[in-house]
């Protein structure tokens, strides 16, 4: 089953409704389905074969969706790139997935074309109609009527890279039995989709706000693709207010935090829901977002192995909710299971602190030519998330961090993420990132990079150590304190740990 066939039912019962807006341009479903099948059969006409990977380096913009969706349509492997990226590190990602088509920004394609370094690779340009393999051109023809791409469900037709914080990123092999299995599950757990909604995508459509394209086209919403060149909150908000918006499908923490600083004086009574997930939100910002916004936001949890889809917390959850609640990701989503795993791989009992392990239909086929990476990360059908969690007495799940970033001081665990939970609730503190240093004695402590508010800029690190000890044992507590004017991050928004640590041991 071809996963574009969840669109192809929507495009056929609402053909005449508006499908992508961005700007002053609009497509009906009858255009989008149009123009994705034009799509297909271009890629084609370059000699792409069913399976062939087909890159999208390319901003959020109007040909999109007709890219993403014609690549599906035709049986090919879309591999979404974040425009955020340097070219050479999406011409990386390029040669490791062995595309034989990029379709790229017209501003960015000399860059890419001096880095790349697989031959023969055919480049779609889009925002240059008069370049000589234009996307606006390709997206233009009439289809030749033929039925799309008659796939298997295990078939890859997103490959997904992860952001790579911990090093060169790797391609999970997502199939059309994958993205189903998210849409349905977004449909039950996240957002029932309605036909009068107005999505605003905000986030990239390479990542998380595209993968809730394909649920949200089910059901004949309106995608509205934001056309303001950057994530202004401002503008987002009137924007949201004035265009009488419904629903945000996908936001990283960051982006929140940032509509907290906008306008207050601004209504949004027509906003029925906010998703946001990536990474973790602290309290006192999720306090801040429930007071401004109102019921409205659902926390989802997963990664690109199991895409938006291992545990959610509700909105009704987030109104009812005390700080434990809050604190936590929710409960498992529907169709999926979710083990905690003790350190020798066994299922630990509820409330023990493990490994988190997903199995269910949205699980990846595995890395992209890496066997290393699946030996070390899918067991017996489950995922292995590297994520460290526990389920608390009412069936919640709770991320505590990343394996890889506990920090192990004098024998015992201390999780970054209970440490920044206390240190953002200080008002002085706009964002913090807790890490493990070196220690001669612990062989570890703790560590934390700190961006204050503009009106706390003469505080020390001593006043906020002890706001530590006053609310955490004392070995939890940070011994080292550093003030900068902003934290490192990735092109998804995550903050880069990695970069923290060296530079902190470079000055050590």
């Amino acid at each position: 089953m071809n996963v574009f066939s969840l669109f192809e039912h929507a495009a056929t019962a609402w053909k005449d409704r508006p499908a992508v807006r961005y700007g002053d341009r609009r497509q009906s479903y009858d255009e989008l389905a149009s123009a994705a099948s034009a799509f297909a059969a271009r890629l084609a006409s370059l000699g792409l074969e069913r399976g062939d990977r087909v890159a999208l380096f390319m901003r959020n913009g109007f040909p999109y969706p007709a890219a993403l969706l014609g690549a599906f349509r035709g049986g090919f492997v879309a591999v979404p790139i974040n425009a955020k990226l340097h070219p050479r590190e999406a011409a990386y990602i390029v040669e490791d997935a062995e595309a034989k088509a990029v379709v790229i920004d017209a501003d960015m394609a000399a860059q890419f074309a001096a880095a790349a370094t697989r031959p023969g690779v055919a480049m779609i340009v889009a925002g240059d109609p008069s370049a000589d393999n234009a996307l606006e051109s390709a997206l233009a023809r009439r289809s030749d009527g033929s039925p799309p791409a008659d796939c298997a469900p295990d078939d890859p037709v997103w490959l997904f890279y992860t952001s790579g914080t911990t090093g060169r990123p790797k391609g999970a092999v997502l199939s059309h039995r994958n993205l189903i299995a998210m849409a349905v599950n977004c449909l039950a757990d996240i957002c029932a989709f309605r036909l009068d909604d107005r999505l605003l995508h905000a986030a990239p459509l390479s990542h998380g706000s595209g993968m809730y394209l394909l649920p949200a086209l089910s059901r004949g919403a309106e995608n509205i693709i934001d056309a303001g060149g950057g994530f202004d909150p401002d503008r987002i908000l009137r924007f949201i207010a004035d265009e009488r918006v419904t629903v945000l499908p996908f936001l990283a923490p960051t982006m929140i935090v940032r509509l907290l600083e906008a306008d207050s004086d601004i209504r949004l009574p027509t906003l029925r829901a906010m998703v946001y997930g990536g990474a973790p939100m602290h309290i006192e910002h999720l306090r801040r977002a429930l007071r401004r916004f109102g019921p409205v936001l659902t926390q989802l949890y997963g990664q690109g192995e199991a895409p938006m889809t291992i545990s959610v917390l509700p909105a009704w959850a987030h109104e009812t909710a005390g700080d434990e609640a809050l604190q936590s990701a929710g409960f498992v989503r529907s169709g999926v299971e979710v083990r905690i795993l003790d350190s020798v791989g066994d299922a630990a009992p509820r409330g023990a602190i493990g490994e988190i392990a997903v199995r269910g239909d949205v699980v990846m086929r595995g890395y992209w030519r890496n066997d290393a990476a699946n030996a070390a990360s899918l067991r017996n059908g489950w995922l292995l998330t590297g994520d460290i969690g526990r389920f608390d007495d009412g069936g919640r799940l709770h991320i505590l961090d990343r394996r890889h970033d506990t920090i192990i001081s004098g024998g015992t665990n201390i999780y970054p993420r209970e440490v920044e939970e206390v240190l953002t609730r200080h008002p002085a503190v706009k964002e913090a990132i807790v890490f493990g240093v070196p220690d001669p004695e612990w062989g570890e402590s703790v560590a934390s990079a700190i961006v204050l508010r503009e009106d706390y800029a003469g505080l020390d690190a001593e006043t906020l150590i002890a706001f530590c000890r006053d609310h955490l044992a004392s070995f939890k507590k940070p011994k080292r304190i550093e003030f900068v004017a902003e934290l490192p991050k990735n092109a998804y928004g995550k903050v880069l740990r990695r970069d923290l640590r060296d530079r902190f041991d470079k000055q050590r």
